[in-house]
């Protein structure tokens, strides 16, 4: 990372420094933001959030957000994450952390209800739906506004408007008749056709988190398996990547920085921690999408939830807007999956591993594969297998 910021630095003849450091409170130090993007072990250990419920019957595309995997992966992470914000308390008490690290709800909830620490989470699903969707229908980014709202990586555009006026009738008419629009991305646009309302994040992502897609092979075969975007729902697709390249990443990232960068690798691009950082600075405001804590944002879920809404920041700082109900169609399912990752932030913060348990019994996709004992019985594996991780819980029984 250091040097590949050094080179960009150099390469774009940026009046900027940088320095690196492995020590924690050192780099801390009279910070004014702090980015945070972990992972709790490797492919090692998280391998088994997704095999295990594999056993079970229950197929998992990447498992780094909700469901038993999500939530035994924020169970591992929370730790790390909680030793940050109190370092964060020590030395820069006036910072604002901004978290890329999954899963986004979970952690950022319990982070929120954790410290006086201002967090935000971050997410390109937004901005990159919204550019897909314009691409669609021929439209110009720069003529495309939206109000987008949900949870993380469970968002829908509640608005999608091409110069004022609403674009859904042309996404709608794309994605029936033209099937390379349809097959980009088969879930999503089945949720899109029967909600009316389109979906953030992956076709990949979406198929884990309700009961529609991934409950039967067949179902798997039709819509998890042919679409022609980046994750059409493969089982255990992350995995599989971080694994095929876990041995040669490094030998891959010494030649690209090797090469002269190009005008387009100079280019700012489209994540949004620069903008906020600027803005924080005193720069020019922002509006982007954050995950932040609901405080009567969106009325019809959980209050204190960790929610996706319309944010805007300046140097005063990060100011969410009021969002109101989401329709009924889509607060179903939000609501499910907000409730159980309160109850997994609940579970985490208490250590009671038997309230891990009850989230996961609500888990839509788990729930229509195994019975209540099943669940439990998977459940139990998890906690046995992520023992060496989980020593701040009371007891790993459930």
């Amino acid at each position: 990372a250091h040097t590949a910021v050094t080179k960009i630095i150099q390469e774009g003849h940026y009046p900027a420094s940088v320095t690196a450091t492995l020590d924690r409170a050192q780099a801390l130090k009279g910070a004014d933001v702090v980015l945070t993007t972990i992972l709790s072990g490797s492919t090692e250990v998280w391998r088994y959030d997704i095999e295990i419920p594999k056993q079970y019957g229950v197929d998992i595309n990447v498992g780094d957000t909700r469901g038993p995997s999500g939530i035994f992966r924020f169970l591992r992470t929370l730790p790390h994450m909680l030793d940050i914000v109190r370092d964060m308390e020590k030395f820069c008490p006036s910072a604002v952390l901004l978290n890329y690290t999954n899963p986004m709800a979970m952690l950022c909830g319990a982070l929120q209800r954790s410290t006086h620490i201002p967090v935000t989470g971050l997410c390109h699903s937004v901005q990159g739906t919204a550019e897909m969707l314009a691409e669609w229908i021929g439209a110009p980014m720069a003529e495309i506004t939206y109000t987008c709202a949900g949870i993380n990586h469970q968002a829908f555009y509640l608005k999608y408007a091409w110069n004022g006026q609403d674009a859904y009738p042309l996404i709608r008419q794309a994605v029936t008749e033209r099937p390379d629009v349809y097959n980009q991305e088969i879930v999503r646009n089945e949720m899109f056709l029967h909600l009316d309302h389109y979906p953030t994040e992956s076709s990949g992502h979406n198929s884990e988190y309700n009961a529609w897609f991934r409950k039967r092979p067949d179902l798997i075969e039709k819509y998890c398996t042919h679409s022609t975007g980046w994750n059409p729902g493969e089982y255990a697709y992350i995995l599989k990547e971080y694994q095929n390249t876990e041995a040669t990443w490094k030998d891959i990232v010494k030649e690209r920085l090797a090469e002269p960068l190009t005008a387009d690798d100079l280019q700012r691009g489209q994540e949004y921690a620069a903008f906020i950082i600027n803005a924080l600075q005193g720069g020019e405001p922002f509006g982007f999408n954050g995950n932040v804590p609901n405080t009567n944002l969106i009325t019809n879920l959980p209050d204190g939830a960790c929610v996706e809404v319309p944010v805007y920041v300046d140097k005063g700082g990060v100011h969410p807007i009021h969002v109101g109900a989401l329709p009924s169609q889509l607060v179903t399912l939000v609501h499910t999956s907000a409730m159980i990752e309160e109850m997994a932030i609940e579970a985490a913060l208490t250590g009671n591993a038997r309230l891990v348990m009850q989230a996961i019994l609500h888990d839509p996709l788990t729930a229509a594969v195994l019975s209540l004992a099943e669940i439990r019985t998977m459940v139990a594996q998890m906690f046995h297998q992520n023992r060496d991780y989980l020593g701040y819980f009371k007891s790993l029984e459930v």
